[in-house]
């Protein structure tokens, strides 16, 4: 297990504002930097979400660009994690309008209201996608790779991060964290391993008798969530603002996250336990997505420090332990 080594930003940035606050990495992000003494202000679609504590939320609809110049002019942060958006490839498909705008449009005006306020010096960090690099020729991608998105979601991404490198050459400080799959144990259940852990964890307990399950030989590379968070914290504190991978540069099929979550729950013969279904297929994505974080660890000395069976492996003992606490 490797130990990361954040690179110290060379002046105090003390404000943050959290895009998408309520989120997996919002969540993980500001308890992070509260923890570190930031005052952090972040946005959420309604005022009763769900925040960490401390956290001063402002009620934003990223569907509407106008709201966000607003958003900004308030909050006057050090540093803008832009965490907001639809975060589902699947859900983007049932939105495609509303992806293009929430995921693409409203972060131009995040950049446009900064570069507009001429007192704001604030660094931008824009939460990027794998999903830009659609079905890739090129493994593992990198930051020069080029964007060939097969989804809305990719496609909005891929804007997205286009206009952050147009405003970076006008001057703003900029980045964009190209993120591969990443998970926690606050993961919502709509995602892959956290529907596998779970699932697994209610099979294991004698809850549920079958997990249905789409292609097990789909290849992601999956990382420790609060590792990548710990990416965004280095990529806004850079020397300068540039594009980075964030990925652990191994891939692991849906196969191996099965086998992994039923060994680490004790349950032999998981086949019998996994039922196949055409409905979770999605044709169009990707066979394999696999990050080359080369950049990073070199330039922001950032890598990974858990690995895949141990991220597996903590994620299912939760699930175990927040199950077995519900009577039933």
């Amino acid at each position: 297990m490797r130990l990361s080594r954040i690179v110290a930003v060379n002046r105090p940035m003390r404000r943050a504002l959290i895009t998408g606050v309520g989120g997996q990495d919002g969540t993980l992000l500001a308890e992070k930097l509260l923890d570190e003494g930031w005052e952090v202000h972040g946005s959420a679609r309604s005022a009763d979400a769900t925040v960490a504590r401390g956290v001063i939320v402002h009620v934003v609809d990223f569907a509407d660009p106008s709201a966000v110049a607003p958003l900004v002019a308030v909050a006057r942060p050090d540093v803008l994690f832009n965490l907001a958006g639809i975060s589902s490839v699947a859900a983007s498909w049932g939105e495609p309008v509303k992806t293009a705008t929430v995921n693409g449009t409203s972060v131009v005006a995040l950049l446009e209201a900064i570069r507009a306020d001429r007192t704001l010096s604030t660094r931008f960090v824009q939460a990027s996608s794998s999903e830009i690099f659609g079905d890739a020729t090129q493994s593992p991608q990198n930051e020069e790779t080029a964007m060939a998105p097969t989804s809305p979601y990719g496609a909005a991404k891929a804007f997205a991060q286009t206009m952050v490198g147009i405003y970076r050459h006008r001057g703003l400080f900029a980045s964009s964290a190209i993120l591969y799959n990443h998970e926690s144990v606050i993961r919502p259940q709509n995602f892959v391993m956290r529907k596998i852990t779970k699932g697994v964890a209610e099979i294991a307990l004698g809850r549920r008798d079958l997990l249905h399950l789409g292609d097990l030989d789909v290849r992601r590379d999956w990382g420790w969530a609060p590792d990548y968070v710990d990416a965004l914290i280095a990529i806004a504190g850079a020397n300068r603002p540039n594009d980075y991978v964030v990925a652990t540069g191994r891939s692991h099929t849906v196969r191996e996250i099965v086998t992994a979550a039923f060994a680490a729950a004790g349950v032999s013969d998981w086949q019998r336990h996994v039922e196949l279904d055409k409905g979770y297929h999605r044709p169009a994505d990707a066979r394999e997505m696999l990050g080359d974080p080369s950049r990073i660890s070199e330039e922001l000395g950032w890598n990974p420090t858990v690995t895949f069976r141990e991220m597996v492996d903590r994620m299912v003992r939760h699930d175990l332990e927040a199950l077995a606490a519900v009577s039933f």
